[in-house]
């Protein structure tokens, strides 16, 4: 791997290992704004009315995007971890 794409990766890494509640605010901001583009465009109305629709589903999509990351984080990031050492090991071996 080169050191372009291997900084990438590590970037990606630090950044999923980074706060679950600033994440869910970030995706959930961005959710509301679609629903409400998207709502206005198919509806007609207006971004005030598309907004107030379009707060319920995402903000209980970003609930849920702060679990499921919560979750991830705890086990999918230990495993990566775990293999990290494993590889460091290897290369002195």
């Amino acid at each position: 791997m080169s050191e372009f794409t291997q900084g990438i990766f590590e970037t990606i890494k630090n950044f999923l290992k980074g706060d679950s509640l600033i994440l869910a605010i970030i995706y959930t901001c961005g959710h509301v704004v679609i629903a409400m583009t998207v709502v206005s465009l198919m509806t007609g109305a207006s971004l005030w009315e598309a907004g107030a629709v379009a707060l319920i589903e995402p903000s209980i999509n970003g609930i849920w995007f702060y679990v499921l990351h919560s979750i991830w984080k705890k086990k999918y990031l230990k495993k990566m971890d775990t293999n990290d050492k494993e590889k460091v090991v290897r290369q002195d071996i």
